[in-house]
């Protein structure tokens, strides 16, 4: 679903009706049969939200909005808050064929852009965009969804999710520490790190509570700016070519103020490349550099 899944439901709805009975503990598959659905790109509403010819006609209210297979929130909640069972089929049969060069980990603005153009993702690119998420989920399914997959570079771009309280009440430092676990994880690895600014957005149409994400947004993309300086990351700027004079997302690249539509990704993408190239060439660089030499003992 979109980013629009609600995380931080009230006790009575989460009680409101029995869980379908799963095993639970230590099991050899923890995973139901339907966890790895990826979204379609024939669903009527993620069409809708693709297509830029429909405007901003397009509402992003709950988690039933989009026919899309994806688990129920209570099914989330109980059996698997990150969603380590969205890619974990995929993630085997990476493991092993071929390892990609570049993974996209994100939310549903990474999700649904393979459905948008999924040519953008055919040459060594994979999506682990899972709609709804914070950036504490995406942490969770670091290890599983990037690290394993031993790729060349990442693409990490969340921080809408946290901003539009799907995991309930948060911080700008919560949001920071999370993403910086995840730069960290990946430099600990060897994984080129590409750090993607979160897009506009003037609003929320799932939250409407929420006051002026433009100033929470600008302020995080201040800091990931400055992140990528210090730590020699890649940073690619999503949110200056979206954004309109009122930082809200330009209605020609987005149906609903928040997701990106075709031409919204269409811009990106020449952004996303040369970002990455410059990534891939660092860490190619790196591999042709001789080892360093240990400093002569002067005697």
């Amino acid at each position: 679903m979109a980013l629009v899944a609600v995380l931080a439901l009230s006790p009575c709805s989460v009680h409101a009706r029995a869980p379908t009975e799963r095993p639970v503990g230590i099991v050899e598959q923890p995973c139901a049969p339907a966890a790895g659905v990826e979204p379609k790109a024939t669903d009527p509403w993620l069409q809708r939200l693709l297509d830029p010819g429909e405007g901003r006609e397009i509402e992003t209210s709950d988690t039933g909005t989009s026919t899309t297979a994806h688990p129920s929130e209570d099914e989330r909640l109980h059996y698997d808050w990150a969603q380590l069972c969205r890619y974990r089929a995929e993630n085997a049969a990476l493991q092993r064929a071929a390892q990609p060069r570049i993974v996209f980990m994100g939310d549903s603005i990474t999700e649904f852009w393979k459905a948008a153009h999924p040519e953008f993702f055919a040459d060594n690119y994979v999506d682990r965009g899972v709609s709804g998420q914070t950036t504490t989920q995406m942490l969770v399914r670091f290890q599983q969804d990037v690290i394993a997959l031993k790729p060349a570079v990442v693409h990490i771009l969340g921080g809408t999710n946290d901003i539009a309280g799907n995991g309930g009440p948060t911080t700008l430092d919560a949001i920071k520490n999370n993403i910086l676990s995840m730069v960290d994880l990946a430099l600990a690895n060897d994984i080129r790190v590409v750090l993607a600014s979160v897009p506009p957005a003037g609003s929320f149409p799932w939250r409407a509570s929420i006051l002026d994400p433009p100033q929470h947004i600008v302020a995080l993309n201040e800091w990931l700016r400055r992140l990528a300086r210090e730590k020699n990351l890649f940073y690619v700027d999503y949110y200056e070519p979206l954004a309109d004079e009122s930082d809200a997302m330009k209605q020609t690249f987005s149906n609903d103020g928040v997701h990106p539509n075709r031409d919204g990704y269409s811009v990106m993408e020449p952004l996303a490349r040369h970002a990455i190239e410059q990534a891939l060439a660092s860490a190619d660089s790196a591999k042709k550099a001789p080892p360093s030499k240990p400093p002569k003992n002067k005697r």
